[in-house]
């Protein structure tokens, strides 16, 4: 039973972090690029959502509405990033980490401590919960808001990396020089790409603050660990069958099927201090299974060496993205 209660509450917590997913795999997947921002924008959104219901100002106080404030912090945390890896020409990489060192400090002015409670303050799941005249938990209250942000978000990243724009910001990541050739400004398609991403990390952010009661400038150490963690996972269960849709589905379900397996773990006796060794240990595993399934169905073909082997360049991974490149381009043109 103590499993079942931990499972419970590692779905809403899967789901809420799913957001958190969902941004990283836009920088990593889509525009092929390593983000290190979302360790600090992840806890910006966290300390500026409890600063604002804290706040007890009308309107502004508001749970709700104070994710639109969160959204737009986070998208300058990626603007300054952007701008600092296309203008100055720093690395994205170094970047990334500058921006993040920076946040930590900025995430205590806002808060002007290192952590914010939120007891006795009305949270959006407090107010969820009163809906429903008190009949359900928090933890349930947190998957309700969870799976509802988490269909609004997939459903506008769906729409909006189907226009001309988003599909210029796909193409971008697959071959940024024949999309510069084509007479896209790259550097903007980054700068808005990272703006985006780190604008709904900063959602899940303040989602996950709100869940658990309270903000803390460190609440974000390790996101982009966890993020890559779940992408990974997503990918390696549930795979790429089908449309774009379904790649963003299994990063969210990825970042749900994390959360149990942390629950199931420390369940069974691991202790949290473990937990940075656990998520080592799940994303090396769930990176090496395709390369184990690779020889496996090459020991199931008799494959016997590369002089034997037959060509399949037109099946391979990367025809298929300079295909697809190709295809947004048109589309961008």
């Amino acid at each position: 039973m103590p499993i079942l209660f931990a499972m419970e509450g590692a779905v809403s917590q899967g789901v809420l972090w799913g957001l958190m997913t969902l941004g990283v795999y836009l920088t990593f997947r889509i525009l092929n690029v390593a983000d290190m921002t979302v360790d600090g924008s992840f806890a910006t959104g966290g300390a500026l959502s409890a600063i604002l219901i804290t706040s007890q100002i009308p309107v502004i106080s508001n749970p709700f509405f104070t994710l639109l404030f969160v959204f737009l912090a986070g998208t300058i945390c990626g603007l300054v990033t952007g701008l600092m890896n296309t203008k100055l020409k720093i690395n994205i990489l170094l970047a990334s980490i500058l921006t993040q060192i920076a946040l930590y400090s900025i995430n205590i002015r806002i808060m002007g401590r290192a952590n914010t409670p939120l007891l006795g303050s009305p949270t959006m799941m407090s107010i969820i919960k009163d809906w429903f005249g008190g009949k359900i938990s928090t933890t349930t209250s947190s998957l309700i808001i969870g799976v509802v942000v988490i269909v609004i978000i997939v459903a506008l990243m769906y729409w909006f990396f189907g226009t001309e724009y988003g599909s210029a910001i796909r193409a971008t990541g697959a071959n940024e020089h024949m999309v510069r050739a084509m007479g896209v400004n790259t550097d903007t398609t980054k700068i808005i790409g990272l703006m985006i991403s780190n604008g709904m990390v900063a959602m899940s952010g303040a989602l996950v603050a709100q869940s658990q009661g309270y903000a803390d400038v460190g609440m974000g150490t390790g996101t982009i660990v966890v993020g890559l963690a779940s992408i990974i996972i997503g990918e390696v269960i549930l795979g790429s069958r089908f449309g774009f849709w379904y790649t963003l589905v299994s990063a969210v379900v990825g970042s749900i099927i994390y959360r149990i397996i942390i629950a199931v773990v420390l369940q069974l006796g691991l202790k949290s201090t473990d937990l940075k060794l656990l998520t080592a240990l799940i994303v090396a595993i769930s990176l090496s299974v395709p390369v184990f399934k690779e020889k496996i169905d090459r020991r199931r073909r008799g494959y016997k060496g590369p002089d034997n082997e037959k060509d399949t360049s037109h099946n391979s991974d990367e025809y298929k993205r300079s295909v697809e490149t190709i295809s947004d381009a048109e589309a961008v043109k």
